[in-house]
């Protein structure tokens, strides 16, 4: 029965985690975006991008859309990512940023597909702000739910 509630518990922790972590992940993404935009020669979507996120704020439907995306994007990679960390109990936390930066790479991928082949700078620096939303959502989810990593019941020391 303590392992059924260990279990329980860590799958619990798995998702709010995920919640947590595609919020900061989200944030992240909107302060890199808005940092860079003051940059000289920076494109000019870049200001696009640092003011989007105030429009999710003011519009809520439209954040809570563009939330939905992101974790149905990012789901399936990440659950795979998850059940991996779980099932061989790897609690490093660089690995878990990694598994992040992955996560989020792969959901950009899939919504711009051709973005890998694209060789313009603009769409190599999209992946790359996108991926290091995903180090610091990986951050976020190993703080949560990563650091006590294991479906495995820990011994109670006696």
């Amino acid at each position: 029965m303590a392992t059924v509630k260990h279990v329980a518990k860590r799958v619990l922790m798995m998702l709010a985690g995920y919640f947590v972590a595609v919020l900061v992940g989200l944030t992240a993404v909107a302060t890199i975006y808005g940092a860079l935009s003051s940059l000289p020669d920076a494109p000019a979507y870049f200001d696009f991008m640092g003011v989007s996120p105030i429009a999710a704020l003011v519009v809520p439907p439209l954040g809570m859309f563009i939330y939905f995306l992101t974790i149905v994007l990012t789901g399936l990679q990440t659950l795979i990512f998850a059940l991996i960390a779980e099932l061989f109990s790897l609690r490093n936390l660089l690995l878990h940023m990694v598994f992040g930066a992955a996560a989020a790479a792969a959901g950009f991928t899939l919504i711009w597909p051709s973005a890998p082949e694209d060789v313009s700078p603009e769409r190599w620096a999209d992946i790359a702000i996108i991926a290091a939303a995903g180090l610091v959502a990986g951050l976020a989810y190993w703080l949560i739910a990563g650091r006590e990593a294991g479906f495995r019941h820990p011994l109670s020391l006696r």
